[in-house]
């Protein structure tokens, strides 16, 4: 998960194309879309719409954007799609385990992209339930470091249900239970402490250590699959050390 997240802080960074942004502010869209079709298109009685929200806009999507899509979500304009949830599973070289998130009109397209990607790109598809058992769902809620320690941070979560406050250099992520994750960034935002996203992601049971070769090779596929439309998010069961992710990163 952490090395996951550095290399996604990594190449947002230097993510200036507009092919790319795009493809970034469809997904925002999409998941705003979903959160309000599936718990109504008020953001104050809808955790996930709002935190939806709050993530777009930290990725400058424009307001008019977000607004129209919480329309569509909630019946209240018309082109809405009816988007459904499908989760894949994988391996990457050095066999690290890949769950892939998927929010699509269409499922034998996406089924159809996920497996090729994969095989392009040294992975291999696996049956259900192979993968998935090496993940727990959680609530993760990324916080920038600027301004703050781990220690503030870990202060203001404690009594929230936190489990735990990872330093990533960058951000620190707070890891909770999916039914804590609310009550995590209410007590941030109590606190004074601004947060970047706040989401349900998968984090590892195990995790693989990868060396530059090994490194290199999953992230071209978490490229890969990260680029599809209909893929939402990518998690993946591997370890970097620092000194191996400065060398993959200074070569991206």
């Amino acid at each position: 998960m952490s090395g996951h997240s550095k290399w996604a802080t990594t190449k947002h960074k230097k993510a200036g194309i507009d092919a790319k942004r795009g493809k970034l502010f469809a997904k925002l869209i999409k998941n705003i879309e979903v959160a309000a079709r599936t718990g109504g298109g008020d953001p104050a009685g809808n955790p996930t719409l709002f935190d939806a929200i709050q993530k777009a806009k930290k990725s400058s999507v424009p307001n008019d954007n977000i607004d129209r899509a919480v329309k569509r979500g909630a019946g209240l304009e018309a082109g809405g799609v009816d988007y459904q949830g499908i989760t894949y599973e994988g391996y990457a070289a050095g066999g690290v385990a890949v769950l892939i998130e998927c929010l699509t009109d269409n499922k034998n397209r996406s089924a159809m992209e996920v497996r090729t990607a994969m095989t392009r790109n040294g992975g291999t598809m696996a049956d259900p339930g192979s993968v998935s058992y090496l993940f727990s769902r959680k609530g993760v809620v990324v916080v920038p470091a600027a301004g703050h320690t781990e220690d503030d941070v870990l202060l203001a979560v404690l009594d929230a249900g936190a489990e735990e406050v990872r330093d990533l250099g960058d951000t620190f992520e707070v890891v909770s239970e999916p039914g804590d994750m609310v009550a995590v960034r209410t007590a941030l935002q109590e606190a004074g402490i601004e947060y970047d996203s706040a989401d349900m992601g998968f984090v590892p049971s195990v995790q693989v250590e990868l060396d530059e070769d090994g490194a290199g090779k999953v992230f071209k596929l978490i490229d890969a699959l990260e680029d599809l439309d209909d893929v939402q998010n990518v998690y993946a069961n591997y370890d970097v050390p620092d000194d191996v992710m400065e060398k993959v990163t200074a070569d991206a």
